[in-house]
């Protein structure tokens, strides 16, 4: 559940999960090709390795991004294509894959999206996870102006928001691991 105030921590900590008819292996060589997110990302449309070794700890993914004019219509986020840089900080083949955020100085921030897969069954069990420790850069640029009752309902709909792009992800990475 999202957390409501700009200074509880975590801010937010969701997941949602899934079993996907696929061993943890197929399931993360697909969860970790950062480049193939635009098959199932509800803002990433794709992106590429720019620096270090793809898929392992270290590297440096930059993200294209595109949000539609209605995510949380009322308050000041990027809207449109925008960019991001993510830094790889846990990467265990068909375990895990976790990845940091970085601010527009190219330190890593306490927003952390990842993958964590476990054998169930004759597949695996596939959870999608974010977790904002303290407020983002662009976290503070969008709340910076707000009164705390409009925070407070900034974060509540963004919690939503995320929550709803966790479940949506999932669905969509299960399509595409079990279409091959």
């Amino acid at each position: 559940m999202a957390q409501t105030t700009h200074t509880e921590t975590p801010l937010f900590e969701l997941s949602a999960s899934l079993h996907v008819d696929a061993a943890p292996e197929e399931v993360y060589a697909v969860v970790s090709d950062l480049g193939r997110s635009g098959e199932w990302s509800p803002e990433c449309v794709g992106g590429a390795w720019i620096s270090g070794e793809p898929r392992t700890v270290g590297s440096v993914f930059r993200g294209e991004n595109l949000r539609a004019d209605d995510v949380v219509g009322w308050a000041p986020v990027v809207r449109g294509t925008w960019f991001t840089e993510s830094e790889v900080v846990a990467a265990e083949p068909g375990r895990t894959f976790d990845w940091a955020m970085r601010d527009s100085a190219g330190r890593r921030q306490e927003s952390v999206w990842g993958f964590a897969i476990a054998p169930e069954g004759t597949g695996s069990r596939l959870t999608h996870h974010f977790r904002m420790g303290s407020a983002t850069e662009g976290i503070k640029g969008i709340t910076a102006e707000m009164s705390a009752e409009r925070r407070q309902q900034f974060f509540t709909e963004w919690g939503a928001k995320v929550e709803g792009d966790l479940g949506a992800t999932l669905a969509r990475i299960k399509d595409v691991v079990e279409e091959n």
